[in-house]
């Protein structure tokens, strides 16, 4: 009897494998195949719009590159002159050029050349209120209504030039509390609702007082070679599309105290086509995130050739060096995730290096029911490597219920911290169903394994992973924290 009950066992944990590399033939090769295609589309097709020759020089409208005087009203004239005749360059040629909040219009590129830079107001009164008609958790729940730069159903418009724009979005100019909601009075940098064909190019953005740039429902979206340095205050985002279609981000560098390259659905629209490449995202909190807001869902996303981490010493930051997570997959509000792929990426100072999440916060605006869990499925994640990454480990986690299936993470050599306890290993680790998607949430000073710790998930195949602890570690590499099926990690079933 004992001799046919270990038979039996040999055959299920066989049959499992089995499954999961039918699985693997039947989906994954497929869906890397079918985000390569895609992103080779959009490189072919998604150009840049074509700038009219006409140019528009902000000082024959008026404006004086003194780094005192206040051009709002001269450089608005200048854009305004600018699309109402048939479009061109709006030209910051030399100097400091002060400003509140300018509004883009259709068919104007704004061009700050190496020797200008635009600085924002420190005054918050040179701030109005821009409310977009669109209505989504944005206008209803965090109410933002400010910002520097502004445009809304703008077809054609864009930010280039070897310049910078300075938001003097310091705490001193700007004060005001952490949130997870509503901003009041810290403007964000850029935010354009409804736009399509947007092109920032070269361009370096430093230190708004919230977000840096959040595009909201927008199509064809181009962002190419900018800086972002965003360390002056609190919600310091470095680039927020959300709900947007066609998108590509290369060539950038961004480090930011929160999350640097994070795709949103507050929209509750759906984001699509995205393929994000040869960049660095550093930042305290995320570097590289689907989530925060997910009533919209997400499909169709490619990430490779990336840089992930924590922000370097060289940098000054208030936060510190660590960040939250490299990579989040993250659903919580009801929108779905699926056919995503990550590879080569490089992740280093991380708490988590890898962070998937199903949960059930919900959040809708008011007077709409509360949407079921979201799913996450089909997502490959290849060639990662990563040093001087933290103790806490990585966390694959659904709910239940609503559990995650259908992952494939390929060739992933990371070193952790190590140090992990007995008492870390045994630890309960909190569902949190209604909770932010976030990392640090879920035993953020250590995981019951250094490697990953999964629940609430099946079909996931792990190959080829290999996490180093430096220094002697009592958790196991990997394991399981319950409602689980066919996990194999590198040829082995992960027990239940």
């Amino acid at each position: 009897m004992k001799g046919n009950k270990t038979v039996v066992l040999v055959f299920v944990g066989f049959f499992s494998f089995f499954i999961v590399k039918a699985q693997e033939v039947s989906w994954e090769k497929r869906t890397v195949n079918n985000l390569s295609n895609m992103a080779d589309s959009l490189t072919k097709n998604l150009k840049p719009w074509k700038v009219p020759s006409a140019i528009f020089k902000v000082e024959s409208y008026g404006a004086i590159a003194d780094g005192q005087t206040l051009n709002t009203v001269a450089i608005q004239k200048a854009i305004d002159a600018c699309s109402k005749k048939g479009g061109g360059t709006v030209l910051f040629s030399n100097g400091n050029y002060v400003t509140g909040t300018i509004v883009l219009k259709s068919n104007v590129m704004l061009e700050v050349s190496k020797k200008a830079k635009i600085l924002g107001s420190t005054n918050i009164k040179d701030y109005p209120y821009k409310i977009e008609s669109f209505v989504s958790i944005m206008s209803e729940t965090y109410e933002f209504k400010q910002s520097l730069i502004y445009a809304e159903k703008a077809i054609n418009v864009g930010i280039k030039g070897k310049g910078e724009i300075y938001f003097r979005g310091e705490k001193v100019n700007f004060p005001g509390p952490e949130t997870i909601g509503k901003i009041v009075d810290r403007p964000l940098g850029i935010r354009m609702i409804e736009c399509k064909n947007i092109v920032l190019q070269d361009i370096s953005l430093k230190n708004s007082a919230a977000w840096m740039q959040n595009y909201l429902y927008c199509e064809n979206l181009i962002f190419d070679g900018i800086n972002v340095f965003n360390h002056a205050n609190y919600n310091n985002d470095g680039l927020d599309p959300d709900g947007c279609k066609n998108v590509i981000v290369r060539n950038c560098f961004i480090n930011s105290e929160d999350d640097a390259m994070c795709l949103k659905g507050a929209s509750n629209r759906l984001s699509e086509n995205i393929l994000i490449e040869n960049s660095t995202f550093y930042s305290t909190c995320n570097s590289l995130k689907i989530g925060t807001d997910t009533q919209g869902s997400f499909k169709n996303i490619i990430a490779r050739n990336l840089v992930l981490g924590g922000v370097p010493k060289s940098f000054d930051s208030f936060r510190g060096y660590e960040v939250s997570s490299g990579i989040t997959l993250a659903t919580v509000d009801g929108g779905n995730v699926e056919n995503i792929f990550i590879s080569n990426i490089t992740i280093d100072q991380s708490r988590c290096p890898i962070f998937i999440r199903i949960g059930s916060r919900g959040r809708v605006i008011k007077g709409i029911q509360k949407p079921i869990s979201g799913s996450m499925k089909q997502v490959v994640i290849t060639n990662v490597k990563g040093k001087s990454n933290f103790v806490q480990g990585s966390l694959i986690t659904g709910i239940g219920g609503h559990v995650i299936e259908d992952v494939v993470i390929r060739n992933v050599n990371i070193s952790m911290e190590g140090g992990g306890t007995k008492e870390m290993a045994n630890a309960t680790v909190a569902e949190d169903e209604g909770g932010y998607p976030d990392a640090g949430k879920f035993s953020r000073k250590g995981l019951p394994s250094y490697g990953f710790y999964i629940r609430h998930a099946r079909n996931i195949l792990l190959d080829n992973v290999k996490i180093t602890p430096i220094n002697s570690d009592d958790r196991p590499d990997f394991k399981s924290g319950g409602d689980i099926q066919n996990i194999i990690i590198n040829g082995n079933t992960l027990d239940k």
